[in-house]
């Protein structure tokens, strides 16, 4: 090291100094973009979108496996390894996915934290439902204080969604930013073509007055125009009491429902009970991809409950 008294060879040096900077960072801009980008979600179903619009280019990586309530998830040490090497992090948000915030402060990477240019949000331009202000306090298990954040169960929310996530691979990746684009185009067009199916097989459900367990399914019942007109679950997450159980056979009865939606994950003592006082069957659900085996990427979940309920319709 050296005192460098002539002022132009010091601005000379800084010169260089900055040139080089900005050759290292590009030589590992363009190393990062010849391998696949490493993207980490907080679900499965925010997976199974970015492998759509990222292919060959990206490996993805859900936090929360597909078996556990994603609003509950317990993160794992290993998570905090995964985040440390994520080029891209996506969320659900709207509270939905909270226990991330720890994960992404131990990580301390503002890249892909809150504001940053990889940090990706899917919620942040979605038409929000059951946006009461809720606040959340002890005894409120995950109350759906920002709104219902089951926002991809309707289906026409994946073009949202995978715009947030090209946008942001296009930042990360601008050389194959049209790629990207393409196989976004390409995978809504498929959804499309799907999505008029799955309309017309729930046709036969519109205004059947159904029950579930989980508030899990304003979207998707909006999108398909079904009734889901009550919860086994007082407030989400937390057990229903006798008083509640019996409110809601009551109104089931009422209704003369004979359908009560269940989710894999969720106990089947409650639902099983008051479907048999109502007279109900008990169906199970997916709400997210892999939560059912045969629901392994985001088309077959959507396959796999419209099956479902078109069964029990018969």
């Amino acid at each position: 090291m050296w005192l460098v008294t002539d002022p132009r060879r010091s601005v000379r040096c800084a010169s260089r100094l900055i040139a080089l900077g900005a050759l290292t960072l590009f030589l590992t801009s363009a190393g990062a973009a010849q391998s696949p980008i490493s993207v980490v979600t907080t679900t499965t179903d925010l997976r199974s979108l970015a492998e759509a619009v990222g292919g060959e280019r990206i490996t993805a990586i859900s936090l929360a496996p597909a078996a556990l309530d994603a609003e509950e998830y317990q993160p794992k040490p290993q998570d905090a390894l995964r985040l440390k090497s994520a080029g891209l992090f996506v969320r659900v948000g709207l509270d939905y996915d909270l226990w991330a915030d720890r994960l992404l402060t131990q990580v301390g990477r503002p890249e892909i934290n809150r504001g940053g240019p990889f940090y990706v949000d899917a919620s942040r331009t979605i038409a929000v439902l059951e946006l009461r202000g809720v606040s959340v306090g002890p005894g409120d298990g995950h109350a759906h204080g920002s709104g219902n954040p089951h926002y991809w169960l309707d289906p026409e929310n994946a073009d949202i969604i995978t715009a947030a996530i090209v946008e942001a691979l296009a930042r990360l990746d601008p050389a194959h930013a049209a790629a990207y684009e393409a196989r976004r185009s390409a995978f809504l067009a498929r959804l499309q073509a799907r999505l008029a199916g799955w309309q017309q097989a729930l046709a036969a459900l519109k205004g059947v007055p159904i029950v579930a367990y989980h508030n899990s399914w304003p979207y998707f019942a909006r999108r398909f125009h079904l009734d889901v007109f009550d919860v086994i679950e007082a407030k989400p997450g937390v057990p229903p009491s006798p008083a509640h159980l019996a409110a809601v056979i009551k109104a089931m009865r009422d209704r003369g429902a004979r359908i009560v939606l269940r989710e894999p994950h969720e106990p089947e003592r409650d639902a099983a009970f008051v479907a048999a006082k109502a007279g109900a069957a008990v169906v199970t659900l997916a709400a997210s991809v892999g939560a059912l085996p045969q629901a392994d990427d985001y088309l077959a979940l959507f396959d796999t409950d419209v099956a479902a309920l078109t069964a029990a319709a018969r």
